[in-house]
Order: C-alpha cells, then structure tokens, then sequence
C-alpha cells in the first residue's frame, strides 16, 4: 500500500497543474495534510508550484522521467528511483510518530541519543501526565534500537509495572532480579528475574516512583556496576547488559531518591495532549479513527461538531482518554449504522460525557480560534489511510470490540428483539467492555448512563442547555463533572419544592455569592429556566446557592492561599518589601527574588521559576515586579510548570500588602485578585479618577535595501519566539534603507522601538543587533537581553571568519528560497561580493559580504520568478541617468553573463542603495 505522499506525488504526475483542493477530494484526505506534504514535496525539488492563486502543482522535468520508469517497469527500480527520498522513511520509526518535528521534536531527538550513545546507550527517564503516551514512546525506543542494529531483531521490550507489586517490597524485587530456591515460603524453584530477560535489550520500567528506596539502589547498583545479585543468593553474582527505561508521572526530584536520579542522564517530557499544536491534535484524532476503520474496513466520516467533541473532552486522560473516546463513538457510530458501507459518525453517536467536549471547547475562545482554520465540514478517513504504525500501543483493544458488536446484534435479532432494543443492549456491552479495559487508567465516559440511574432525563437534558449557556455568559472552564453536579443539585432542590420544604439562607453562603456578581445574575437566569421548565416557583434565595455552585465548578477553583512572588532589581529590593509585609502579616506564602544589575535574565528567570513552585499551594501564583518587562516570563512560567500565574507591575509596599492579605483568603480565585489590585488606590480615604493609559506598540524594526527581501526574512526568524512566547504586544516591521530618512521619525513617533537589526545601524536611541547575531540562532538571547532592559551595548560581536560567514549566507538561502540552489549559488555569489566590496580578511568585512550575498541571492531569485523589486518610476529614471558605478556594474554584468539571467536596473538600483550605505557606515 502506498503510503499518502506517494499518491500525491503519483496524482500530480498524472494531472499536471492540480490544485490542493483537487488533491484533497481526489485522494479523501484532508486539504492541511495534502498541503503539508506538497510542501515538502516542492522543498526536495520533486515537485514545482505556480505563482498566483490558486496554487498549482507540476512534476519536475527530472521526477516526471523517473515516475514514468516507475510506472512502466515496477519490478525493475533504476538507479534514478532510488535517489529518490520522501520525507518519513520507514527506517526512522520515530518519522511515524505525530509531532516528530513539532512537540515530540526535542523528546524524539534526546531517544536518539540515548540509544545511540557509545558504546551502551544512555539509562533515560520518560515523564509526563496520565496518558500522554511514555509507554508507547517507549516501544518506539525499543524498535528504533532494533531498525539500528543495536538490539537483536528476535529480542522484546520487557516491561514491568512498579505499581503492581508497590505493597510488597520483596515482591517486587523478586520479579526484577529473580530469586533462589528457598528465598521466600513458595520459591521451590530458581527463577531468573526480568532484568536478566532483558540482557542484550531494553527493560522498562514502568510507574518508577512505586519502586521502594531499597528497589531504586538495587536498581542504580546494577545501573554502575551491570551486575545484581538474586533475592537470596550470596556470594554468586550476575552480570547483564540493560539499557534501562524508566517512566512516571511523578516529579523525579520528589518521588525517587537523588542519587537515583543522578544516574539517569537523560530525562524525556512528553508533552500532555491540551500543550500540543491544533495540528497534532487532529492528526491524533485522524490516526486514531484511522485505526479503527482498518480494523472494520469501512470509511468513516465525522462531522465537524464531533471532531471538536472530541478534542474539548480530553482533560486529564490526555492521548490515552482521546484513544478511549474515538473508540467508545466509533463503536457507537458502528452499532447505529452497521448496514451501511460507510459509518457516519454525527453528534447524535456521541455519549454525554464526550459531547460535553463541545462546551469546555467553546469556552475556550484562543483554542477555538486556532482549530478553526484546520477544521473542515467532515473529515473523511478510509481503511488504507492509516501508514504503519508503532508495533505495540498500550491503549489497543486485545480483542475486536466490531466483531462482538456484529455477533451479538446478529444474534439479538435472530431472537426476534427490535432494533432499539438490540441497540440499548448493544451499548451497555460496549461501556462494559470499553470500561473495563480502561478502569486502570482512570478514563470515565458514560457519565449520562450512571446519572440516568438518578436523575431524570430531563433534568440532565436541561443542565447540557445550562452548561452551555454559562460558558457563553462567564467565558471560563467548568469542571468534567459540570453536568453531573448541576443534575443532582437541581434534582434535589425539585425535590424539596414537592414536599414542600423550605431552607433559610445560610450567612457564609450570601456572603460569598455576594463576592461573585456575574455569577449571580447567570445563577437567577438559571432558576428562571428551571421554573419554565419544570412549572414551579423557585425562591429567589436559591440564586445563592446556584451561585457558590458555579463558583465551586470553576476549572480554576483554588485550593490553597495564592502564591505571592516579588522580583525587582537591586541586592536587596524585594527582600526589604517582603520582610516588612511578613512581620506585619505573619504570613509564609510569600517570597522575594532579588536581582543584581549584572543578573543575566536567564538566571533571573529561573529563580522567579523555583520561586513560583516553592510558594504554589494549588490556587497560582501572583508575580509582582518593579518593571513591565518582566511580566513577558507569565506564559513561559506557566507552560513550563503548569501553574497558573499572573503578573503585576510597579509594585509598592502597600501594593503588595494588600495582594498578601487578600491572597491570603481560601477561596479567593488568582484572577479575581489580579483584578482587584489593578483598582487598589492605597489604603487612605482619597479618590482618585482613572487616568487611562495608551499603550503604544513596541517594535523590532528590521532595515535592508527594500525592505521585501532580506528584513521580511529577519522578520520571521524574530516572530517566531515572539508567537512562541505569546508577546503580542511585540511586532517586527520592516524599512527600505531608501525610506529611512524619510520614515524613521514616523516610526519614532508612532512606536515604541525597542531595538533595530538589518544591514546597517540607523543611530537611533534604541539598541542595533547586527543580523549576524540573528541568524547565529541566538534570538532567544537576544530577547531576554531586550526584555529585562539590559545594556545591549555590552553585547559580544558575532566573530566571522570566512567559513562561519559562508555558513551563514546557505543557511540563509536554504531556509529562505525555493528556486535557486544555494550550495552552487554560494561561491559565485562570494566572488562577486569580494569583487565589488573588497576583502582584508577581518570579521567587520565578512559581515558586510553577508549582508551582501543574503540580498543578492533574493535578487537572483526575483529574477528567475520574473518578479523585480518595483520603485518609482521618477526614482528609476535618475538612477539610469546617474548610474556611474562601474564597478557594480560590471560585476552584475558578468554574473548575468555566468547564471544567464538577467539584473533589471530596479534591483541594481536597490544594490546600488546597499553599497552606498555599506559605504557611509565604513566611514
């Protein structure tokens, strides 16, 4: 079976000039996912695109000979097919895994290396949620361990729980190292352990934490020495070679001993499923529902609705509870349309408990606005879709659930029983066996069927209407059990009105709901749907429980006191604010970050990180800092501990005496407080009026000869950590050094510019980094430096010699052009650089001719596409009459003579601008 970027590519060869539209129909798969391996198909060359809208792709002249040879003479491959190479070769198993090069990136590269490092491997520890896929990460391990040669073919993954031994020490260790005769009441034999069954291979070791403090040194012994000895054996000891591969969800630091720690190299983060790209997540679901059509070879199709069902219910289950749900609809989807060759899968397939997704999903604006431009009005997948995957996944059914749902419909319906209830009987089955499998796992979805057993149905009919209608009035998370919690309390409260009983309003409870205002004006809209619903009379004191409800079902519902976290500047700013709010409070959730003018940012950051955990209770944490800048850490902090913070500026003493007794308070949410002090005025009896702030936009301005070529490339380098930092208050814009006069006070007045790059420095107040230091991947530096108000001044140079400065010109042209080949443009490219600016062999020089060959390599480019940098036509005119620089010209001359392409005088124009400025700067 061809895998999908082979019909691709097999399509195009045969309908030249095809749009991604077309291929999408044609093929049924998705349009990104057609798109997604066009893309790289253009990138290797194997294909060319049409400019203009709509894109078509074509064969090139090269591949369009080679697929004729394939298509005429299969069995006999040419040497020209085998040069061909598509992206996912079936020889790197980790090609296979969804997020290879996206959130898996770094996870996926640290596995390679620790199998491949010599001579044995590295011991690695695998971490993450419940159900992010460390076990089936670390089959991939294993199999990519045997693609390479460095386990036998005929070896298996050995794989042992902890947990299911955790009670019994001796147990456990027995089952690891084996035991002699006689080591315990029932060892009538020896047995060797697991750790010997792995000698040559791999042992995984899953739930690492359960293992007791002497099974871990046990287990690190062995790691340093490669030999254990069996429980109850003396004086004879064991050897074996084990790489050994451990996983939990625990903090290693917290849950195993340090010195166990120490002696695992390398620790693997997989990444839960709500922190992975929209992409991925679909691509998770396809894959899954891919699985499932395979094994019924029937073509599935989800509506838009159900996808989104699906991606909203995922929580705290992760990859392992999205598995659960794509196959409790499918077997739904399969039950309700079993005649039919093709299983539709609608939102009327899906159980309560995953419908539910779409709620928490819609409450979810970001999300929600990012899934939009993936989704499509059905997803269509076929039983021949799905590429080969990893061997072993722990989330597989051991049995065929379809052929269970087929026998005992055929078998119900032989009894005489009608189709609804064969499909009442049906379903149960399938919750049975589907909550069976997962009940170790801690996966629920059936919760309308355990409620039914309750509550009526009508109740739980009416509480889906309510939930959707509190995530549009309140824009929050609800807890899974939203739907469940709202049923009984309604039920109950219907309960008391029928026989007639009666509660006085507690104290406690007005007082809080007092505290929530628009949860109380969505708690009366609530009671007013329950009456009309029900026809009964509620008393208006029941708004004050509906409103501690909704309060209490709040995803983000404390469960401590608010962390408090002061940074500012100087030796002993922070400590000196925060040792007065402690004698005066007596409060300990508190702690200060004192940072030195000299503090490097990263090291700022990573003591404002280990402060956040020290004082994190479970409700977040409230950042309070001296200066603006520093609130860029928020969304890195939060991604990289999953606490939830926020951060306040221009902190007093006042100011955070206020935030530590009102943080103080069980109960009191991180946003609510956060907005609170946004108003506080001091504790005196003075108003003062709002003065409101216009905020103006800071900038990056990125300068080259047009301001389209080489800045629009510095510009997507620099928005990259932007996005990834979620900095939207931060643009790059771009200038032509032509307009910089003329533009660059507009620019001053209208923007905050924090710092400029480009091919020259424009000498204005804000700080220049040369593009060397950019494209020298050090962007991430760069960006602390400017975030924290650092002196850039003091910044080191980027030191180019003439190899590191060539470097940088086929990086440059490989990430940023399709039609040229950088690695035969580059030298030509040189020569006409030293050529026309000269070279004495120093790092300033190299710099311009980088400078230099990035723009030129853009010029030649526009010239192959036709496409010429435009300017005035007045401009162009005094250019051609004035153009007296023989030596550019003549250099130009002979490169349109060596490439046989041709230089129009708008682009030498622009090349003329560049060495004039180039000039200036040197004198």
């Amino acid at each position: 079976m061809k895998r999908r970027i082979e019909r691709i590519y097999q399509l195009v060869y045969q309908q030249s000039g095809i749009t991604t539209v077309e291929i999408a129909e044609t093929l049924n798969i998705q349009r990104s996912n057609a798109s997604k391996d066009l893309n790289l198909l253009v990138k290797n060359g194997q294909l060319k695109k049409s400019e203009g809208r709509p894109v078509q792709y074509f064969a090139t002249d090269r591949n369009q000979t080679i697929l004729a040879q394939r298509l005429t003479s299969p069995s006999t491959p040419t040497k020209s097919q085998e040069n061909i190479s598509y992206p996912n070769q079936a020889t790197d198993v980790f090609a296979r895994i969804i997020g290879t090069t996206g959130s898996m990136k770094n996870a996926v590269e640290q596995a390679k290396a620790a199998i491949l490092y010599p001579p044995k491997g590295l011991n690695c520890l695998i971490t993450g949620p419940t159900g992010s896929g460390k076990t089936f990460f670390a089959h991939a391990m294993f199999q990519f361990a045997q693609t390479n040669q460095i386990v036998d073919q005929d070896r298996e993954l050995i794989v042992f729980n902890c947990a299911d031994y955790a009670n019994n020490p001796e147990l456990l260790m027995s089952h690891l190292f084996g035991y002699v005769k006689g080591a315990f009441t029932g060892a009538e034999t020896d047995r060797e352990g697991l750790i010997q069954q792995a000698d040559g291979g791999m042992l995984f070791l899953d739930e690492i934490h359960r293992l007791p403090p002497e099974g871990q040194e046990m287990i690190f012994y062995f790691m340093d020495h490669g030999s254990y000895n069996r429980l109850g054996e003396t004086g004879k000891t064991h050897f074996a070679d084990v790489r050994i591969v451990g996983a939990t969800t625990e903090d290693p630091h917290s849950a195993l001993l340090d010195t166990f720690v120490r002696r695992i190299p390398i620790n693997i983060q997989m990444p839960s499923f709500n922190h992975r790209p929209v992409v991925e997540q679909l691509d998770l679901v396809r894959v899954m529902v891919a699985m499932e059509a395979n094994r019924i070879q029937r073509k599935i199709t989800l509506t838009e609705d159900v996808i989104k069902a699906l991606l909203g219910s995922v929580s705290y289950g992760n990859v392992g509870q999205l598995k659960s749900n794509v196959q409790l609809i499918c077997a739904r989807g399969f039950m309700n349309h079993m005649s039919q060759e093709v299983i539709q899968i609608t939102i009327n397939d899906l159980t309560e408990g995953v419908k539910s997704g779409l709620v928490q999903l819609s409450a979810d604006r970001v999300k929600t606005s990012d899934i939009s431009p993936y989704l499509e009005p059905e997803m269509v997948v076929t039983p021949d879709e799905m590429n080969e995957l990893i061997r072993t996944d722990t989330y597989e059914l051991p049995y065929n659930l379809y052929d269970i749902i087929g026998d005992k419909a055929a078998l119900l319906k032989t009894e005489g029983l009608d189709q609804e209830t064969i499909n009442h009987f049906i379903s149960t089955d399938i919750n049975v066996h589907l909550k069976s499998f997962y009940k170790d796992h801690g996966f629920s979805f059936d919760t309308e069927s355990r409620l039914n057993e309750f509550v009526d149905k009508q109740i739980i009919d009416l509480s889906n209407r309510i939930a959707s209608l509190v995530s549009e009035r309140l824009q929050t998370y609800f807890q899974q059990n939203f739907i469940y919690a709202m049923s009984l309390h309604i039920s109950s409260f219907l309960k008391k009105i029928n026989v007639g009983e009666t509660r006085e309003t507690n104290v406690n409870i007005r007082e809080m709901a007092n505290d929530y205002p628009q949860e109380f004006v969505v708690a009366q809209e609530i009671r007013h749907l329950v009456e009309e619903e029900f026809q009964v009379v509620i008393p208006e004191s029941e708004d004050y429980y509906l409103t501690v409800l909704l309060v209490s079902l709040r995803d983000d519902q404390p469960n401590g006191k608010i962390g408090v976290v002061v940074a500012a500047h100087g030796n002993s700013t922070a400590t000196s604010m925060v040792n007065v709010v402690k004698e005066l409070l007596e409060v300990n959730h508190i702690q200060a970050v004192d940072m030195p003018l000299d503090m490097h940012p990263r090291v700022a950051y990573e003591k404002i990180r280990e402060a956040v955990i020290s004082v994190n209770e479970g409700s977040g944490v409230l950042i309070m800092v001296d200066m603006g800048s520093l609130a860029t850490f928020n969304e890195e902090i939060k991604a990289d501990t999953g606490i939830s913070v926020k951060t306040l500026d221009m902190v007093t003493t006042p100011l955070l005496m206020e935030a530590t007794r009102k943080s103080s308070v069980l109960g009191s949410g991180l946003e609510d407080l956060f907005q609170s002090l946004g108003e506080f005025r001091g504790y005196g009896r003075v108003e003062k009026k709002k003065v409101a702030k216009t905020q103006v936009e800071k900038i990056i301005l990125a300068i080259c000869a047009s301001g389209e070529g080489t800045a629009q490339r510095l510009k997507e380098i620099i928005e990259r950590p932007l996005k990834q930092r979620k900095l939207d208050h931060i643009s790059v814009k771009t200038l032509a050094v032509t307009d910089m006069k003329e533009k660059i006070a507009d620019f001053q007045e209208k923007y905050q510019i924090i710092a400029t790059t480009g091919i020259l420095d424009p000498k204005i107040s804000a700080p220049y980094i040369p593009m060397e230091r950019i494209l020298n991947q050090e962007t991430n530096q760069v960006l602390d430096e400017l975030l924290l108000e650092n002196d850039l001044s003091e910044q080191k140079d980027v030191v180019l010699t003439a190899t590191s400065a060539k470097d940088l010109c086929l990086k440059f042209m490989e990430e940023s052009f399709t039609f040229i080949n950088p690695k035969k443009m580059l030298a030509p490219l040189w020569q006409l650089a030293e050529r026309i600016i000269g070279n004495q062999k120093e790092s300033k020089d190299y710099a311009l001719m980088v400078n230099f060959v990035m723009h030129m390599s853009g010029t030649i480019e526009r010239s192959i596409l036709n496409e010429p940098l435009m300017i005035d036509q007045q401009e162009l005119a005094n250019f051609e009459a004035n153009n007296n620089n023989q030596k550019m010209n003549n250099a130009l001359n002979d490169l349109e003579n060596q490439l046989n392409i041709t230089i129009p005088n708008s682009e030498r124009y622009y090349i003329n601008q560049l060495l004039q400025n180039k000039q200036e700067t040197i004198q």
